[in-house]
Formats: structure tokens, sequence, C-alpha cells
């Protein structure tokens, strides 16, 4: 029987829950350095001046580097759509534009001398009126770069021009609402880590990334090397959301300050750093425009987007653009008109962050959804089944012009309706609300559609070896960090081979061991980087057919593979049988490992799916919300391992709660952060959350043979929209119509309050 399918324990497991997981701040180089880097105390400011006279007769000190010792073209945007003038050097030049942004690095032997030295750095900033609001940064005088001539870094739009008057013309009712999808951070529990040796010209650089290939070739193409110069090594990874891609100016300067100061350097960020310098997610403001007829028929939506992209458009400068291909969501709405703007602010520049603009389409659609079914007084459940792309439309391409490969989207939310006894719920909370009870009971629903493998064509690697032991060995271009790729990927070469999975390592996260690769990311993994393995394994099969049709002395095409037992043997001769092992021996012997190499190119994205229910209890006199339920009904299409896929969901789940209940990045008018550390920041624990009732539905995609779509960000995009309906409508029948996130019990209170003024 294949071990596809089933509750398999993750085999990574152990070595983190014991400790002995090799993150890379546990590695020690020999003879390495350390840097720390001196960052900006204001928002925006000239640099008048930078003495580093004290900082460099301070003990340990192997050097300080300032902009005008960088050597390196500064980093131009990563996307053609971006104005090409908001470039990012290493370190500040003339000015700062973000509190956090690196204006110089110190290198000394030792982490603590590297810190103490760098106390001794004085900077002389003229400080310059901060944009830190994105809602004045189009229009504001003051320009974040100068040579810009604007403060807008992109602008999108999928060219429907109408009017108001002409797109709802035929509209019976017309809601519009103001929804922000606040900023957040992505907190991954290992903060950025990077280090850098050159020996004989060939660098070697380890990183914590989610994408270790794409970093060696920015380093290659940065140091103007050859092909085969760099190599990048990740470990263990802990946690990445999206925010470990790229290159950041630190990583880069790592490298360039090994060779320098022709000695290992490493670098480890504080928490504080991280979260006021890593990149951030979200941060979009909505304004929502839902038309249709008071029988709950949806004709129109507009939806315009401004997205703040902090001081540097990074990635998270297009993030509008994944929005609108998915602005309609699930419904049949056959006029959608979409802008989209990006303002650059002085704050922690915006990156990619779990469902990178999925989640925020989702949050727009579903919230207006829920303002258009209390306009006309109708359950919000009977408007989404009424506006739903029928079951039996697939493939379909929105409004948007984006297919949706498969999907089953009224059948996900009667399923979830059922498991999560809603009509009872609405019984309670009628009940709830003529007795005026201090606990009044809100109900959220999402249902949710969302892309993976954005990027098809970009591919993956894998390559199956089977050595003479009769053990296997599986090398992805894929580079986990928490995904369980290593249980994963040896559950489809064994679903192949026959060989057990206790006999097949994974290796990734080596770029000298694995030769290509893109990384994790957009949750592609097992539709290409899976498929890629299985590809590779029963391409290795029908090579070691041959091989032992020839120790069985019989015609290849009369060999059986077992894959229950893992031998080979002639078609109704069971009896007689050669094993892995045999074939490997017998092709080494014969000069040729036994292995396949494969490239798998997804001929397109995938569009998982999904119908989520929040029930909340939210206390009248305090604010307080309370999550007491969280149903969700995910379809991921055919689930690998259902354990795994639940460990995805009930991540995704837990930080889309965090949205809508606590997490907010903030800045004080100054462009100061003050939520810099875990005491200040919303992070969500347990505590906070109840335990999570998952319904699995799978409903194959055609994109690819396993018939998978990504898992890694779903539980994300349907809880966030969930969350906030549920506590938005506990107080409706109180004439409160909308609270924007996170619903903090200040924020509760307020607007209970203004309710009763």
């Amino acid at each position: 029987m294949s071990v596809l399918g089933k509750r398999i324990v993750r085999r990574e497991d152990p070595r983190f829950i014991t400790g002995s997981g090799e993150y890379l701040d546990d590695i020690t180089i020999e003879g390495e350095a350390h840097a720390v880097f001196i960052r900006s105390t204001a928002a925006h400011a000239r640099i008048l001046e930078i003495d580093t006279e004290d900082a460099r007769n301070a003990p340990g000190v192997l050097g300080i580097f300032t902009a005008q010792d960088i050597d390196l073209p500064p980093q131009a945007p990563s996307m053609p759509m971006i104005n090409g003038k908001m470039v990012r050097p290493w370190l500040a030049t003339d000015k700062v534009r973000y509190v956090g942004e690196c204006v110089a690095v110190v290198v000394a032997q030792t982490r603590a001398q590297a810190t103490d030295a760098a106390d001794l750095v004085f900077i002389d900033l003229e400080e310059e009126p901060p944009v830190v609001d994105p809602l004045v940064a189009e229009e504001s005088e003051h320009l974040i770069f100068q040579d810009a001539g604007t403060n807008v870094a992109a602008t999108f739009t999928n060219g429907n021009e109408a009017s108001d008057e002409e797109l709802f013309a035929d509209c019976e009712v017309i809601i519009h609402q103001k929804i922000h999808n606040q900023r957040v951070a992505p907190c991954p529990l290992e903060p950025r880590v990077a280090a850098s040796v050159w020996k004989d010209g060939k660098l070697t650089h380890y990183a914590s990334t989610q994408e270790p290939h794409a970093v060696r070739s920015y380093l290659t193409k940065l140091h103007g090397l050859k092909k085969g110069a760099v190599r990048v090594i990740s470990r263990d990874v802990g946690g990445g959301f999206g925010a470990k891609t790229g290159l950041y100016p630190e990583e880069g300067l790592v490298s360039w300050l090994a060779l320098k100061l022709d000695c290992p350097v490493h670098w480890a960020e504080t928490r504080s750093e991280n979260m006021m310098a890593m990149g951030h997610g979200r941060g979009q403001w909505h304004s929502v425009s839902l038309g249709g007829d008071r029988d709950g028929t949806i004709k129109a939506y507009r939806l315009h987007v401004l997205q703040d992209a902090g001081a540097y458009p990074l990635m998270g400068a297009i993030m509008p653009f994944i929005t609108m291909r998915m602005a309609s969501g699930v419904y049949t709405i056959p006029k959608v008109a979409y802008t989209g703007t990006s303002v650059l602010t002085n704050t922690t520049p915006m990156t990619s962050y779990r469902g990178a603009g999925r989640p925020e389409a989702a949050a727009a659609i579903e919230r207006g959804v829920d303002c258009f079914a209390a306009e006309i007084g109708m359950d919000p459940a009977d408007v989404r089944r009424r506006n739903m792309i029928p079951d039996d439309a697939f493939p379909y391409t929105t409004v948007m012009g984006t297919t949706y490969d498969s999907g089953a989207y009224t059948a996900a939310l009667d399923t979830l309706l059922e498991a999560g006894d809603y009509a009872g719920l609405r019984e309670e909370q009628r009940r709830r609300r003529e007795e005026g009870s201090v606990h009044q009971l809100g109900l959220g629903l999402s249902v949710y559609v969302e892309i993976t493998n954005p990027m098809p064509f970009s591919g993956e690697f894998a390559s199956v070896q089977v050595h003479t032991d009769g053990t296997a060995t599986v090398l992805t271009g894929t580079s986990p960090h928490g995904q369980g790729h290593e249980t994963s990927w040896a559950m489809i070469a064994s679903a192949e081979t026959g060989i057990p999975i206790e006999k097949i390592k994974v290796c990734h996260g080596d770029t000298d061991i694995v030769p290509s690769g893109v990384g994790t990311m957009g949750s592609r993994s097992l539709q290409v980087g899976g498929m890629a393995v299985h590809q590779a394994a029963l391409q290795l099969a029908d090579i070691a057919k041959k091989q032992a049709a020839s120790l069985l002395e019989a015609n290849p095409d009369d060999i059986t593979l077992d894959k229950e037992s893992g031998v080979f043997h002639v078609a109704g001769t069971p009896a007689v049988t050669v094993s892995w092992q045999n074939v490997a021996s017998a092709a080494e012997k014969e000069g040729e490992p036994l292995l396949t190499k494969d490239k798998y190119t997804a001929s397109d994205s995938t569009f998982p799916f999904g119908a989520h229910l929040a029930v909340v209890d939210v206390d009248t006199e305090t604010g307080k919300v309370v999550l007491d339920r969280m149903i969700a009904v995910d379809d991921a299409g055919v689930i690998l391992n259902p354990l795994i896929a639940e460990g995805q969901i009930h991540g995704g789940l837990a930080q889309g709660a965090a949205q809508a209940l606590l997490e907010e990045v903030l800045f004080d008018e100054e462009g100061n952060p003050i939520t810099a550390n875990f005491a200040d920041y919303g992070i969500i624990s347990a505590t906070e959350l109840p335990s999570f009732e998952t319904i699995s539905m799978e409903t194959p995609t055609p994109v690819n043979t396993l018939g998978a779509k990504g898992i890694g960000e779903s539980g994300t995009i349907g809880s966030t929209p969930a969350v906030h309906n549920a506590v938005v409508d506990a107080l409706s029948h109180m004439g409160i119509r909308h609270i924007d996130m996170p619903t903090t019990p200040m924020r509760v209170w307020e607007t209970l309050a203004s309710a009763k003024a």
C-alpha cells in the first residue's frame, strides 16, 4: 500500500524538539569576526557627520565602515513596474529614510566588542519632516527620493475606467466601506543571520533564507564572480513566512566585509532589530464599493488599494498586483474596477508575508460581502451562496482574467455550516441579544480562493539516487523552514520506488550539493518541488528495471517493480527477485551511479480554496474578544500527508486570527517604531486560541499528476476575514457597521462607547 495520503509523523521533528537543530547562529567558523550595524534613530534626516574615531580605538575592533567605503552598486528595485530611481544603498549615503536603516557597521573580534564599539559611533543628523501616513504620502511635498519627484512607487489597474454611475447603474443597493489591512511583523523565531568566509577566491556564505540558490545568484553578480565561485549553505531555518526571501543589505555586506578584512564575518540581529528592520507585511488601505440587488445578487465591485511600501520599494510594493488578480474571490461578479497605488513612507520597507497579496484580496471582498448582507438584511451565508462560482463551472476565468483550475465553493460552505451548526449558533445569538447579555455572540464567515505557485514557469530541481547499500538520497531545490519536506519528499520517493522512508535521506539548502533550485515561497513546494521528486523517482524506476532485466536475464518490458516490497521480478514470476541494492551495485560496477535528475515546470498555477467560520464572544462592558471556535474547511487538492497539512493549516489559522485580534506594527508621528519587541507587539499564543476544528476536502487539480495544490498559506487567508467579520457581527445589532483590525479590547470598547453616545 502506498505511503501517500498517510498520517506519517515528521522525521525532522525529533532534532527540533530536543534542541539539536542546527540554526545558523549555532555555527562557529574558525577565526570569525562579528559585525554589528549602527542604525538610524531618525525616520527622515540628512547625515551631517559620522564620527567613528573613538570606536576605531575600542578593544578588538577590526574595522568600521560607512557608505563612502562601500564599492558596491546600490540595489535597484527588483520589479520593472517600480520607479527605477528608488534605489537602495547598502549603507545610508546622504540621508536616512527610516528608523533602523543601516548607517555604518563595526566588525570586531567578538560580538560584545562590536556592540560596545557601535555605541561609541556618533552620528549627527539633521532631521527632515517624515512621511509616516500613507494616506497623505502621494500628495506630500516631502519627498523620500528627491530625484524620483514623487512618493508613488507603482500603480496598478485592471483597465476598467467606468465611473461609479456607470459601474453601479443597475444596482438597487450600493455599500461603501473603508478597510485598513494593517501592517504586521513576520516575527520568525529565528531572526536574520548571515556568515561569510572566503578561501582561494571562493565565497562560502551561510544564510537563514528561503531561497539559497537565489542568494547564490545575487552574491555571484554582486562580486562579479564566475559560476561556481559562490556556495550558499542554509541549515535549519527558524521561520520565514516570505520575509526571508531576497538579499537584505546586511546579508550582502557580510560577504563584502569578509572579503575586505580577509577573515570570516558573522552577523546575527537582535529581536528589536528584527522587528524594526526586517521587512513587514500587509499594510493596505482598501476603499470597497459593492453593488447589487436586494435579493442578494452582487453585480458590481470597485476596489482601490493603497499600499504602504515603506522607505524602499521591495516586494511589498507589488502586492497590489497580486491582490488585483484575486480581487473577485469566489464570486461571479460581472463588473469589477480595480486600481492600486504603492506609496513610500519613512517606515520599514514592506515585503512578502504569508499569503502575500491574497489575504488582502480575501479580506476586502469578504468584509464587503458582509457589509452588503447587513445593508439588505440577508444572512451573509445566503449572500455568499447566491453569488458563488458554481461547482460545475471549472476551469473558470474570472472577470479579472484569472483562471481557477478546480473548485467546489458551495460544497465547502455547506460542509462548514453543517459542521459548525450554523443554525444553532444563530439561535444562540438571537437569545443573547433578546436577553441583553453582556457577552454577545458573533459569527464570522469567509469563503476564500487563493493562488499558489503564482510564478509557475520558474520550475524546480530534484534528483534521486540509490546507493549500493539500498539507501537513497533525494536532492531538492526547495528550502523548507517548517514545511516538513524531509518527510514529504521521502514519502514521494518511497511511493514510486518501494524503498522504505527511513532509508531515504533528503538533502537541501547547500548549493554545492544541490546544483539548482528556486526555493520555498508562494505555497509552491509540493506542486513543483514534490512533482520534480515524483518524476525523478519514476524515471529512476524505469532505469532500474533495465538493470534488473540484465540481472534476471529478461526483457526490460517484462520487469515489474513491486512497490510494496521494493524488489524487481519478471512479471508472473515473483519468486525470483533482485533488490535495489543489487541493481545499484550492478550499476556502480558499470561505472554509473543509479541516479536521475529532473526539473519540473508547472503548466500553470493552482487555486486552493476553503470556507472558515469563526465564533467569538465579545464582552460589551470591556471590549474583550474571545475566539471560542474556529472551524475551517480547506481544500488543497490531493493531500500528501494529512498530518503535515493540518500543521500548516493550524499555523495559518493562528497567524490569520492574530491579525484580526491583536497584531499591528505602529509608528508615532515622527516615524519611531513603538512595537519593537514582543513586550509591545501583540504576538499571539495558545492562550488566545481555541482548539481548531479542521475539515479536509480534496478537489484534485488537473495541473499536475499528483493532483496537489499549495497548503502553506491557505489558513491565513481565510481566517482573518472570518474572525474580523465575527467581531463586527457580534455588535451589529447595536448599530455598529465596522471596526478596523486589530479588534483589540480598547478599539472595541471605544467603538461601543461611540455607538452608545
